[in-house]
């Protein structure tokens, strides 16, 4: 892909991106603790073959003067009758690019792409206490379907998770 008139690039890594991967799963982390339901020490002592296992997945990587600086990763679900259906996962942009258009960028990418395999619902789990990220998904098409109280713990505190659902083709 070519950059943009920003000279970000949005690229999907492939599985010899492991480093830029790693760098960036790491970042994210560790910088945004309480966006994820994974922690930086579930992580940081994977081999490199489950790193690349992960990247089995399509994670797209936004890039600015060959530095990455946000992400965002698909998972499709396998069962035929749920094939239409996939879930974004690893979203994350840098706090220093944030406010500049890569989180929409990240999306319009993955969206194009999961069109392209006949994806048709996008689904995602975000933080309630996330008002930023939840609002981000609003304006882009994504509803509120439902809660799962107390999802996820942070810092000892349960905290719901709020479903959300964005059609692709409506």
């Amino acid at each position: 892909m070519s950059p943009n008139t920003r000279g970000m690039l949005i690229r999907r890594l492939s599985i010899d991106d492991v480093e830029i991967f790693r760098r960036i799963r790491l970042e994210a982390l560790s910088c945004d603790p309480s966006s994820f339901a994974s922690v930086h020490d579930d992580w940081v002592d994977l081999s490199d073959e489950e790193w690349r296992n992960r990247l089995n997945e399509p994670v797209f990587v936004a890039f600015i003067n060959g530095e990455p600086v946000g992400m965002m990763g698909l998972s499709r679900y396998r069962p035929r009758k749920m094939a239409h259906r996939a879930t974004l996962v690893s979203v994350y942009v840098r706090k220093s690019a944030r406010g500049t258009g890569i989180a929409a960028d990240l999306l319009a990418t993955v969206s194009d792409y999961a069109r392209s395999l006949g994806i048709t619902q996008l689904e995602l789990a975000v933080n309630a206490k996330n008002a930023v990220a939840v609002q981000f998904y609003r304006r882009h098409g994504f509803v509120e379907v439902g809660r799962i109280p107390g999802g996820v713990l942070d810092g000892g505190r349960e905290v719901d998770d709020i479903i959300m659902v964005w059609r692709l083709d409506g």
